[in-house]
């Protein structure tokens, strides 16, 4: 079993930069990829980033890529989503999930079998 809690999200301008964190509980966390998906108001939930527990391998959508860092610190059984140069439309509740898959299979929801709360961030224009 593990638990998540996501935090971090705040309200900030375009431009700015955000830091998101996934702490987890359990001693197995270092066996699990991670991944963080987002939803705004009206839309499906999409994919962001994840980072695959085997290799460390990441994987980022692509209207995020370049922009944000996906990281991980086994010791501290946290996950941090560095999010720079914020856009209006990265306006989302932010969600961070695990997973006992890697590869590919991270970019879709299905295979995430333990999600955190949400952590809403607001970038305004």
């Amino acid at each position: 079993q593990v638990q998540l809690v996501g935090s971090g999200g705040g309200l900030v301008q375009a431009g700015d930069s955000l830091r998101l964190s996934c702490a987890a509980s359990g001693r197995t966390f270092s066996r699990y990829s991670v991944g963080w998906f987002r939803q705004a108001p009206g839309k499906d939930r999409e994919f962001v980033a994840a980072i695959s527990w085997r290799d460390g391998s990441t994987y980022y959508a692509d209207s995020v890529k370049g922009r944000f860092t996906i990281s991980r610190d086994n010791a501290k059984n946290t996950v941090y989503l560095q999010m720079d140069s914020l856009k209006p439309e990265d306006t989302a509740a932010y969600y961070c999930a695990a997973a006992t898959s890697g590869g590919e299979r991270l970019s879709r929801s299905l295979w995430y079998d333990y999600w955190g709360q949400g952590t809403q961030v607001t970038v305004s224009s």
